[in-house]
């Protein structure tokens, strides 16, 4: 499943959050150095799945906030772990 995300660095803390246009925004705590933030990205992401990062590939935007991953499991079973976990803007 293709997921798409616009990643915000250098924040007090981790959460995902989905705007008013339905766009998914993640807030990791890593800095945007020497791609510290995009292992950050997926190893969070990992764990709010309930997968092992190996499962998920950075496949766009490894220099761009606006990101694209591949993640190897169901679309429902995504979906339904991220909303589990999203905070209301």
């Amino acid at each position: 499943m293709l997921l798409h995300v616009k990643v915000k660095p250098n924040s007090k803390i981790d959460e995902i959050i989905r705007d008013a246009n339905g766009l998914l925004k993640v807030k990791i705590k890593a800095p945007a150095t020497e791609g510290r933030a995009n292992k950050y990205l997926v190893a969070y992401l990992a764990e709010v799945l309930g997968t092992s990062k190996s499962k998920i590939t950075l496949l766009k935007g490894s220099t761009n906030q606006h990101k694209t991953l591949n993640i190897e499991a169901s679309e429902e079973d995504v979906m339904k772990r991220i909303s589990e976990s999203v905070k209301p803007l």
